[in-house]
């Protein structure tokens, strides 16, 4: 019984982290920028993307307003989706229409290291999956 324990500890230490569906989605909706024009305070993207390298590392936007929305250098027209993959750990400032503020920040954290710092991440997303 120990073994096995000693076993599961130190495969959550040091077993490697995959992800199969390594995108993180956002999208904006249908007549946000209507809902803009009359006043409306719409909060449709966080202020900040948090993304993992190797898990969670490419940002996806999809455009479902009816107008043309621009994220940094690229245009989205309404029904377009566009893919950002991030392969180096650091943040980004991206201009952004979509965004209340006109800018959105992008953080790509490195994955967690084997041994503790893996197993107390393992540990973070086993109790978040519960709660």
């Amino acid at each position: 019984m120990l073994c096995a324990v000693g076993s599961m500890v130190a495969w959550a230490a040091f077993g490697p982290v995959a992800s199969d569906d390594r995108n993180q989605v956002f999208e904006i909706p249908k007549g946000t920028w209507a809902r803009r024009m009359a006043g409306d305070k719409v909060e449709i993207l966080p202020n900040e993307v948090r993304l993992v390298l190797g898990l969670k590392d490419v940002l996806v936007l999809r455009n479902h307003d009816d107008v043309p929305q621009v994220f940094g250098p690229v245009l989205m027209m309404p029904g377009q989706s566009f893919s950002l993959p991030f392969e180096v750990a650091s943040s980004y400032q991206f201009a952004c229409t979509a965004h209340a503020s006109g800018q959105m920040t992008v953080t790509v954290v490195p994955g967690p290291s084997a041994g503790w710092e893996r197993l107390a991440w393992r540990a973070r997303a086993l109790v978040g999956a519960r709660t």
